[in-house]
């Protein structure tokens, strides 16, 4: 039988991009909540994994956004309950922390850009990150982090701003900070939101932009080849322990 993937998204500019074709190869398809949107809250009858986006709001912020209370509780039943396959990028990372117990918050200084990552001597040795350089340069974008980590949770990647940057929770639940996914027009899509371009404008000035893009643009295909090697990783390793349950 064909797989079906969940995958919450909390803007359309933020989805799946390069994962997309990864999927599309596997002869999966997916069905999309736009949480932002006023999608209803789904059952998790069905699908074989849960995919979690970004997006410009904050774990927290409930009472702006009070479908975040249902996605939390639904990333629960996905991870603790259900032990499905669970992949969670930027916001998807905070609130995979944020479900489970652990704590987000304001970051002391905002990452917006390329900038480097570094595994931890845990990430080394985690078959999440097989094959993923120590250090890697990554696309940020975003003003919030993972402060503590939840109960039973490891940290697989750190930067020099984030200590968290990527985490594995148990054997099916993988998440990172910061962005593989990026596609050519990213960086223009994300520029048309207003809290993006209020952080891009505020940490890299009026005209970081150019620079932005151009470099993403040169680290296009590096970053196309991480997207490639984690997404294989997660399915290798998710996939084969949430079969084991």
């Amino acid at each position: 039988m064909a797989e079906r993937f969940l995958v919450f998204q909390h803007v359309a500019v933020e989805h799946p991009g390069q994962f997309r074709e990864y999927l599309r190869a596997d002869s999966i398809t997916w069905d999309t909540v736009e949480w932002d949107e006023g999608d209803a809250p789904p059952t998790l009858d069905g699908y074989d994994a849960l995919i979690v986006m970004g997006g410009p709001m904050d774990t927290w912020e409930e009472d702006l956004h009070p479908w975040l209370r249902n996605e939390k509780a639904l990333i629960r039943e996905a991870v603790v309950t259900r032990g499905l396959p669970f992949l969670g990028v930027c916001l998807g990372h905070q609130l995979l922390a944020a479900a489970l117990g652990g704590e987000v918050g304001k970051a002391a200084q905002a990452e917006v850009g390329v900038m480097p990552v570094t595994l931890t001597a845990t990430g080394l040795a985690h078959p999440f990150m097989a094959g993923v350089p120590a250090n890697i340069d990554c696309l940020q974008w975003h003003g919030a982090e993972v402060r503590r980590v939840p109960p039973g949770a490891s940290v697989l990647a750190s930067s020099p701003a984030c200590a968290v940057q990527a985490l594995a929770v148990g054997h099916t639940a993988f998440s990172f900070q910061f962005h593989v996914e990026v596609t050519p027009t990213t960086v223009d899509d994300w520029s048309a939101i207003p809290a993006y371009h209020e952080s891009l404008v505020r940490v890299l000035g009026a005209d970081g932009a150019d620079a932005f893009r151009a470099r993403s643009a040169a680290c296009m295909p590096s970053f196309n080849a991480l997207a490639r090697r984690l997404y294989d990783n997660w399915r290798r390793t998710a996939f084969s322990a949430a079969a084991g349950r």
